[in-house]
């Protein structure tokens, strides 16, 4: 009889721990397939993840800003991405191999970027690597929420890495902030998105990006 009740109490056990395998399997299977498809077109092929705030960029808008960053910066220029990770493969792409192109970013799926990859979350604005001080010649920043602690805190990451141009991609509504916080002003471009956002979206910048359109 009690051996009959060990077996009843082994069974739960061995089927949770088998559960618990295939669950790990099933997780790998899918960030090595997440990793697959992100090395061949992000783009096209990886889902906004709306819980984290992601809205892809349409085509023509990724193409005119990384334009823009190129011809701002330079052939060995140095440019980080925050919080804008489908601007990084047409930019490295684009790039001459000289210049720098980092990319700090929260989802961990980019880290397949390998090291122009830095993990980053907004609400750790100076969790960033020190050696970054006033490091790059041009941020491009796209702050996740349309907040005024979003923006705020983004800021700080933004002034502690740039040495000098800035663009900045968020809302209509957050334009007094941009100007506040950055000294930013609206210029003519209007980026837009795959999914159409209901919010109206502009760019600003500290520099005069409207005569590299």
């Amino acid at each position: 009889m009690s051996s009959n009740v060990s077996d009843d109490e082994d069974v739960p056990q061995l089927s949770a721990e088998t559960f618990a395998v295939l669950q790990e399997f099933y997780k790998e299977q899918e960030e090595r397939e997440s990793n697959l498809v992100l090395d061949t077109d992000p783009n096209a092929s990886l889902e906004e993840d709306w819980q984290l705030s992601q809205f892809w960029y349409d085509d023509h808008t990724i193409d005119v800003l990384v334009d823009v960053a190129l011809k701002s910066v330079g052939d060995n220029g140095k440019i980080a991405l925050v919080s804008c990770p489908t601007l990084y493969k047409k930019m490295r792409r684009k790039a001459r191999e000289n210049c720098e192109i980092t990319l700090f970013e929260y989802d961990k799926r980019f880290s397949v970027y390998g090291k122009d990859f830095i993990f980053y979350d907004y609400k750790s604005p100076l969790d960033v690597p020190r050696d970054k001080s006033d490091y790059y010649d041009l941020v491009i920043a796209d702050p996740p929420f349309l907040s005024d602690e979003c923006l705020t805190k983004t800021a700080v990451t933004i002034r502690f890495l740039t040495k000098d141009k800035i663009i900045l991609c968020t809302g209509a509504v957050m334009a007094d902030m941009a100007k506040r916080l950055l000294d930013l002003q609206k210029s003519s471009f209007e980026p837009r998105h795959k999914n159409n956002l209901a919010n109206e979206f502009w760019c600003y910048s500290n520099f005069n990006l409207n005569e590299l359109l």
